[in-house]
């Protein structure tokens, strides 16, 4: 093994010039900053490298070299263009398509095979086995490759580039509809952070900006001890009665210990919901009260005093209704210590998401729920709302049917469906 030292503006295009030269094999031995990025200067980062004492440069006719050439022609000529829009998935792969035909085409004139004057026939199979293995190690480059296509205009800012081995995470995570302030910051923390090792394949580069996203937000496990009082509030139509009814059968029948449930409604706005719930009661034998003034709370508290969780339905309003909103504070005023969860939809945008947050948070919110997962097909906006309030989740709900489409809140899940869409469990994991 030799010692070799290659350099670069960045750690990225010095270790792509090493590798280049010695292949993916060749092992770093040290990264470090020889000059600063300043205002009249470039940055100049030097990589040492260990790799056998004889390196077999490809030939410059090699496939991959040709292949480099032509995408760097299509990805500048693309860059003097003025009328370009970002290109679809259809379009990348057609695109990427037209490139490996032009490749393997027997008229590409860079398939010329060498000519050598002792037994030609030998040695161009010997070429022709080194091209196809060649092409079975360049799977990770076509993606490269094809990223190369997306338009300089959709990366973040002009002073952040994004390297491309990263396009296909930056893609995936901005079409989730994550907030663009927070996917520009988490580019640059990742960008910072990730060892340089891992920056050579997509995959590593998937799972490391997984376990990101993973750590930005708080899930929470049941309080399944003690004295529970819970209040469900939200706007109307997230689906509140329906949520606490499956919680309820979650506690009374679903558990290993069934807990004693009971339930209050202080929703009188709405005789549907009223009756909903009441069905849901005798179907559960779950002892149900109705309060209409929040000074009678206290005692249909009292009288359900016998059960371990005491589940509050309320009526949904407008986050515009302060009338309502004041109504709510006043239920809370009182010498019980109530838990307070909003409920909200997955399928509400995210600036309304913040609204609604805000307007509720009159009253101090413990723990959010988001139902309706199964009718949103984008997830960025429920991931940056609960980086922006770091109240942790407690449910999601993921269906209409009582009781199962309910799961405990997980980080995993959520990261699940901002980056690959929403997946109903197969096995339970509730």
């Amino acid at each position: 093994m030799k010692l070799y030292t290659y350099q670069g503006e960045t750690p990225d295009e010095a270790l792509r010039k090493a590798r280049g030269v010695h292949g993916d094999d060749s092992m770093i031995i040290s990264t470090k900053e020889i000059r600063k990025k300043s205002l009249t200067e470039k940055g100049l980062y030097e990589v040492v490298i260990a790799a056998e004492d004889k390196v077999e440069v490809a030939p410059p006719n090699s496939v991959k070299q040709k292949l480099e050439q032509i995408a760097q022609k299509q990805y500048d000529k693309k860059k003097h263009e003025s009328k370009i829009t970002l290109e679809s998935d259809g379009d990348l792969s057609e695109r990427a398509r037209q490139i490996s035909k032009l490749i393997t085409s027997p008229s590409n004139p860079y398939n010329i095979q060498p000519q050598v004057p002792s037994k030609p026939q030998e040695q161009n199979s010997e070429d022709i086995k080194a091209i196809k293995k060649e092409v079975e190690q360049m799977s990770d480059r076509i993606k490269l490759i094809q990223s190369m296509f997306w338009e300089e205009k959709n990366q973040p800012s002009k002073e952040m580039k994004i390297p491309q081995e990263f396009a296909e995470i930056y893609n995936l995570a901005k079409n989730s509809g994550i907030d663009k302030e927070r996917l520009d910051a988490l580019m640059e923390l990742s960008l910072e952070l990730m060892p340089l090792s891992m920056r050579s394949n997509s995959e590593t580069i998937k799972r490391y900006f997984r376990e990101v996203l993973r750590k930005m937000f708080e899930c929470r496990d049941e309080h399944l001890s003690g004295k529970n009082i819970i209040m469900f509030v939200g706007p109307t139509g997230v689906g509140k009665t329906t949520t606490l009814a499956k919680i309820a059968a979650r506690y009374s029948l679903m558990l290993n210990k069934r807990h004693k449930v009971g339930v209050i409604t202080l929703d009188s706005y709405k005789i549907a919901a009223m009756e909903q719930l009441m069905t849901y009661a005798r179907m559960m034998k779950l002892p149900i009260e109705r309060v209409d003034d929040p000074k009678d709370l206290q005692g249909a508290i009292d009288r359900l005093g016998y059960c371990d969780f005491i589940l509050i339905d309320t009526a949904g309003h407008s986050q515009y209704d302060n009338q309502k909103l004041e109504m709510l504070k006043r239920y809370l005023s009182n010498e019980f210590l109530i838990s307070v969860s909003l409920v909200l939809s997955a399928s509400t945008k995210y600036e309304d998401l913040k609204d609604i947050y805000k307007s509720f948070s009159t009253v101090e919110i413990d723990s959010v729920i988001f139902s309706k997962l199964d009718e949103s097909r984008s997830f960025g906006n429920i991931f940056s709302l609960a980086c922006d309030i770091k109240k942790p989740i407690s449910y999601f709900s993921i269906g209409q049917s009582v009781p199962n489409d309910l799961l405990v809140a997980n980080n995993d899940f959520l990261v699940d469906c901002l980056l690959e869409g929403f997946k109903k469990p197969k096995k339970d994991m509730r």
